[in-house]
C-alpha cells in the first residue's frame, strides 16, 4: 500500500476526511423543538430582498437531524438555494427523548411549522410575504399536511423530495396492516408508549437496513476508492449522517402506526388525529414532487401517488430521478437532476407572479 493511501484509510477510520464546517447562519429563535435559522451572508440577505426573491423554509423530517440540508461543502441544499439568489431557513426540531412522548403530529403542523412560518415571513419583508416549504421523506408529510390544516398560511408552494403518499405500496406496510389491523395496532402500540416511542438506536439500525448492501461491501469500497478522496469523504458524511438520527416521540411513532398504516389514511388524504381533522385533497397551493425508482424507504409508486392525492392543487407536478432515498435530496444525483428541477419549478412560479 503506498503512503498516500495509507495515510488516506487512516483519515477515513478517524473520520477526519470529510469537511465538518457549515454554511454561515444566524438563530433567530430557540424554542424547544422549533429552533429556526436564516442561512447566508447579511449582503446575500439584502439581494435577495432586493431581487424579489421568495425564501424557503426547509422541513426535516422527524428522526433526522436539520443539518441533512448543510451535510458539507459541496454536498449542501443549502448552499444550492443561495447559490439561486434564495435565503433558506430551516426549523430544527432537534433531539427527543422521553420526557418529549407526548409530542403528536398536531404539535408539528399546528404549531411549531405555522410558527416558524409566520417568523420567516416576518424576517424576510419580501413581495407578497410568501414561501415555499421544501421539505425532504417524513418533512415533506410534515409540510403537507400544515399546508392543509390552514390554507390561509403565506404558502407559495410544497415542494417534497422523497415523501411516500401511499403507505400500502411500502413493504412490508401491508403485511403489518394484515396482521395488526384487527387490533387497531395493538399490542405494537402499548410497545411504543413502553419505550416512549422510538429510540434512537433503532432508528439507526433500521436506516441502516434498508442500505444493507452499501454496509456489508464498505470495506472494500474504502479499499477500492483510496485513490479518489472526494468520493470517501461523501462516503464518511452519509456514515456521520446515520450515525446522528434522533429517534420518534411516542406519539408520532404510534400515529405513524396507526394513521399511516393500519386505517392507510395518507393515501385517502383525510387524517384524523384526536379532535383534530386534516385533508389533503384541499391543499390548494402547487405541488412540486421528486421520486425515484430505486428508493426502498419511499417507493416510486408511493411518491408518486401525490399526482391524484392533490386534487384541489393549483399545480401538481412529478419528477423522476434514479436515486437512493438520500441521494434524492444531497450529493451527485441531486446536484444533477433534483436541485435543477426544484430550480426550474420555483423559477415558473416566479415568472407567473410578474
Amino acid at each position: 500500500m503506498r503512503q498516500s493511501d495509507l495515510v488516506t484509510l487512516t483519515r477515513v477510520l478517524r473520520d477526519d476526511l470529510a469537511p465538518r464546517t457549515a454554511t454561515e447562519s444566524v438563530v433567530l429563535s430557540d424554542r424547544p423543538h422549533a429552533r429556526l435559522l436564516r442561512y447566508g451572508t447579511a449582503d446575500q440577505l439584502g439581494a435577495a430582498r432586493e431581487a424579489g426573491a421568495v425564501p424557503v423554509l426547509l422541513v426535516p423530517p422527524l428522526a433526522v437531524p436539520a443539518s441533512c440540508y448543510d451535510l458539507a461543502p459541496g454536498n449542501s441544499v443549502v448552499e444550492f438555494l443561495l447559490a439561486s439568489g434564495t435565503i433558506p431557513y430551516v426549523i430544527d426540531f432537534g433531539d427527543v427523548g422521553r420526557a418529549e412522548r407526548g409530542l403528536g403530529f398536531e404539535d408539528y403542523f399546528d404549531t411549531l411549522i405555522p410558527r416558524a412560518i409566520g417568523e420567516v415571513v416576518d424576517d424576510f419583508r419580501g413581495p407578497g410575504d410568501a414561501l415555499d416549504l421544501m421539505a425532504w421523506s417524513l418533512g415533506g408529510t410534515l409540510s403537507f399536511l400544515t399546508a392543509a390544516h390552514d390554507r390561509s398560511l403565506p404558502i407559495r408552494s410544497v415542494i417534497s423530495v422523497g415523501t411516500p403518499l401511499d403507505y400500502m405500496q411500502i413493504p412490508p406496510y401491508p403485511l403489518v396492516r394484515q396482521l395488526l389491523g384487527p387490533t387497531g395496532g395493538r399490542p405494537a402500540t402499548y410497545a411504543l408508549r413502553a419505550m416512549a416511542g422510538i429510540p434512537a438506536p433503532i432508528v439507526r439500525t433500521v436506516y441502516r437496513g434498508f442500505a444493507w448492501q452499501r454496509e456489508l461491501t464498505k470495506p472494500w469500497y474504502i479499499l477500492a476508492n483510496l485513490g479518489d478522496t472526494e468520493a470517501l469523504a461523501r462516503m464518511q458524511v452519509i456514515d456521520r449522517f446515520q450515525r446522528s438520527l434522533p429517534g420518534y416521540p411516542g406519539k408520532v411513532a404510534e400515529q405513524m402506526l396507526v394513521n399511516f398504516v393500519i386505517r392507510d389514511e395518507v393515501s385517502r388524504g383525510l387524517l384524523q388525529f384526536d379532535d383534530v381533522t386534516v385533508d389533503l385533497t384541499s391543499i390548494t397551493a402547487p405541488v412540486f414532487m421528486v421520486g425515484s425508482p430505486r428508493d426502498p424507504i419511499a417507493p416510486y409508486g408511493a411518491v408518486r401517488h401525490g399526482e391524484e392525492l392533490f386534487s384541489s392543487s393549483a399545480r401538481v407536478e412529478f419528477h423522476a430521478v434514479t436515486s437512493s432515498h438520500l441521494g434524492l435530496l444531497t450529493g451527485p444525483d441531486a446536484a444533477e437532476h433534483t436541485w435543477p428541477a426544484i430550480a426550474t419549478f420555483r423559477a415558473r412560479l416566479d415568472a407567473e407572479r410578474l
